[in-house]
């Protein structure tokens, strides 16, 4: 049987760090993953997904990343159920995380969450993407080269012919 789950997606708020009575540390946080079509006002909306990530992971987590952080991660689904105050089962489903990968870099991790702060003034516009069609922002363009300022889409036709022999084909 398989249980994996991998996510792409924002930091909803910074994680919440904190430390069980034996000392393992344990970071909860929300990452929200833009769904891959548009509803009818053509509004990308997105699912809020709950992950739990434990140890040394979790504190090297809550130190590297914050609300708005574009992170990937990797784990498996998990549900549970306890009883809350008013005698009531509650079931939650999470994704414990067993690695996690930083997507973008710092300096631009920091010109999101600065984006983040003076867009939080003014109206909430819901769960958007303020990056066309492309879920990853700008992930997909990122060729970690301080140097590449070309962000010219290399599949785009300029109107030129390719010239494909079956020899070049990797299948």
């Amino acid at each position: 049987m398989i249980n994996r789950a991998i996510l792409v997606g924002r930091l909803t708020r910074d994680p919440d760090l904190r430390y069980t009575s034996s000392g393992a540390a344990v970071a909860t946080f929300t990452v929200a993953v833009n769904r891959q079509f548009t509803n009818q006002q053509g509004e990308r909306e997105a699912d809020f997904i709950n992950c739990v990530i434990w140890r040394k992971a979790a504190e090297n987590f809550a130190n590297f990343t914050h609300k708005g952080s574009l992170i990937g991660v990797e784990g498996r689904i998990q549900t549970r159920s306890y009883e809350n105050q008013q005698g009531n089962r509650v079931y939650v489903t999470e994704v414990i995380v067993d690695s996690f990968s930083l997507l973008e870099s710092r300096s631009q991790s920091e010109r999101q969450q600065s984006n983040n702060n003076s867009q939080s003034s003014s109206p909430s516009q819901g769960a958007k993407s303020n990056s066309g069609d492309n879920p990853f922002g700008n992930m997909m363009n990122n060729n970690n080269s301080s140097n590449n300022t070309n962000d010219a889409d290399p599949f785009a036709s300029n109107g030129k012919q390719i010239d494909i022999s079956d020899d070049d084909l990797p299948f």
